[in-house]
């Protein structure tokens, strides 16, 4: 009798600890460090898992409190599915069923052990787009799962740790008596791999679409719409966008993407905002032509067209300089063995710091592209906002002061040959009060296309504040040979180079033009002059040198 006793009681404790060892399910908490430090403020991490399904989310989704876009993962064992569900915004919801992934992952075994939550995890280890993953994993509660897609179906993942450095571990496990309601799968609108990928990354940021596929080229007719404004016998289109609240600290980036139509060469091609804050503004200029705009003379003889601020009138501000190159798309029928020629170029700027411009403001936005061609160009214009986390705005000051780009070229609009003589360009500016931490951005680009011309010379920019130097550097880019293939129509020569290898005054066919940030300091508030000086070549014949420089000044509050 009392062996059977003793029996019944050892099978009631074993079904007992067998019980606590296989709950219906489970949710497990995870935290994040990196290099052995908690990162702080962090969302926590959530796995919940039965038999048949595992559910990754954090506390701010189920507490409804997270940000759109978020991902939840779900894992279905029974038929070795991991279903992404994206959550873009309050209505819309999306949903991709990757049946491969599970099978897919390969690990390498170890013998190695260790406990974590009072649980034996062995080691598995893999490697992901080049980082070594260490997964631990449990097959003591029998229920599997994981806080990623990695070793879902391995058993209970309860560490992962990428490149020995940054880790995820879990700190709680809980027993549920019953699978939650949340591991129930919601309807959502089931879409492909790659659409699922595209849709959430551009639900992550606002895409403002200026000008899509617009031909840009020289005919006598060019003709406006009702969005769109042609000027400049169509070599300039221009368009008023409105822009959302923008918080400081915010990505905004700009985007051009261009072919040939027609026009073989490399051309100077510019996006740029029309500040309409004082009596006269460029837009006039290119309405009732540039004779309107204010001329700047510094003593050589000329007159230039709306190149510099006044009182009364605030010059172009330039978002980007870019360049096109020779022919692509239009001559790629110009076959070299070996050369794949691009079907366009893609150009990309970040212009985070003109945000006190944009933010909740509706401009002019243009673009330009110069040519004498009736096939020109096609461009299309994107600017893309990756909203910040900064809600302290504080106002920061920008006031653009020159632009020598002569955007209404094929209007009448001289060339910026102001820098051949000493003073070159200088204008006075004035700073309220309540500002620091200057800086001037200030592009150039150096031009004049024969063998003399400053497009192939290295000239020296120096930049004067007060007449006190505080920049000076010389322009020149030495990479230009890196866009062959964006340029099919670009001439060969007979020592076997092409032409768009080419070295110049800080361009190349087929690129943008970076911006130098200058940091001129405290600057008090009052008048203050400003001037540009440029050793630009004199002239041969017909052909003639040019400086395309622009500039605004930046302060912070």
């Amino acid at each position: 009798m009392k062996k059977k006793l003793f029996t019944l009681f050892t099978f009631c404790i074993l079904s007992l600890s067998f019980a606590q060892k296989a709950p219906k399910a489970i949710k497990v908490t995870y935290q994040r460090a990196s290099n052995g430090k908690l990162i702080e403020n962090q969302d926590p991490l959530y796995l919940f898992a039965s038999k048949e399904l595992s559910l990754i989310t954090t506390d701010k989704i189920m507490q409804k409190k997270a940000d759109f876009p978020f991902e939840q993962t779900f894992t279905d064992f029974n038929t070795k599915t991991i279903l992404q569900l994206a959550q873009l915004k309050a209505e819309k919801s999306i949903l991709n069923h990757d049946n491969e992934a599970l099978g897919k992952q390969k690990f390498e075994f170890s013998n190695t052990t260790k406990k974590i939550l009072n649980y034996t995890c062995k080691k598995a280890t893999t490697s992901i787009n080049s980082n070594t993953i260490e997964i631990w994993y449990t097959t003591e509660l029998t229920l599997k799962g994981g806080p990623s897609v990695l070793g879902q179906d391995l058993g209970l993942v309860l560490e992962t740790i990428r490149n020995g450095n940054s880790t995820i571990t879990a700190t709680k496990i809980e027993n549920l008596k019953t699978a939650p309601a949340i591991l129930a799968i919601p309807k959502a609108q089931s879409v492909d791999q790659l659409t699922y990928k595209d849709l959430l990354w551009k639900s992550r940021f606002v895409n403002i679409p200026v000008f899509t596929k617009e031909q840009i080229h020289f005919v006598s007719d060019a003709k406006s719409n009702d969005s769109i404004f042609r000027f400049a016998s169509g070599t300039v289109i221009v368009r008023k966008v409105k822009f959302p609240e923008i918080k400081k600290g915010s990505g905004i980036y700009v985007d051009v993407t261009e072919q040939s139509n027609g026009d073989a060469y490399d051309r100077t091609g510019s996006v740029f905002m029309i500040p309409t804050d004082k009596k006269t503004s460029f837009l006039d200029g290119l309405k009732n032509g540039v004779q309107t705009l204010p001329v700047y003379e510094n003593g050589n003889g000329k007159k230039y067209q709306g190149v510099t601020a006044t009182n009364d009138y605030t010059p172009l501000l330039e978002m980007m300089r870019f360049f096109t190159p020779f022919g692509v798309k239009h001559f790629n029928y110009l076959q070299l063995k070996n050369k794949v020629w691009q079907d366009s170029v893609f150009y990309r700027q970040d212009i985070s710091l003109l945000q006190p411009k944009l933010s909740n403001q509706e401009v002019y936005i243009g673009m330009f592209i110069g040519n004498y061609d009736a096939g020109g160009h096609k461009a299309s214009l994107n600017i893309s906002i990756h909203q910040g986390e900064d809600n302290n705005e504080k106002g920061d000051f920008i006031l653009p002061l020159f632009n020598t780009l002569n955007v209404m070229e094929m209007a009448g609009q001289d060339y910026a040959t102001m820098f051949d003589n000493e003073k070159g360009l200088e204008m006075t500016f004035e700073i309220p009060q309540g500002y620091k931490n200057f800086k001037l951005s200030y592009t150039t680009t150096g031009h004049g296309g024969w063998e003399n011309g400053d497009e192939f010379l290295q000239k020296k920019n120096t930049v004067f504040i007060d007449e006190k130097e505080v920049f000076g550097f010389t322009p020149w880019r030495t990479d230009c040979g890196s866009y062959r293939l964006s340029n099919p129509a670009s001439g060969n020569f007979g020592n076997g180079l092409s032409s768009s290898d080419l070295s110049r005054s800080n361009w190349c066919p087929g690129t943008t033009t970076n911006p130098n940030l200058i940091d001129l300091g405290n600057l008090t508030a009052g008048k203050h002059t400003i001037r540009v000086a440029i050793p630009m070549g004199k002239p041969e014949g017909t052909s003639s040198s040019a400086w395309n420089v622009s500039g605004f000044l930046i302060g912070e509050r």
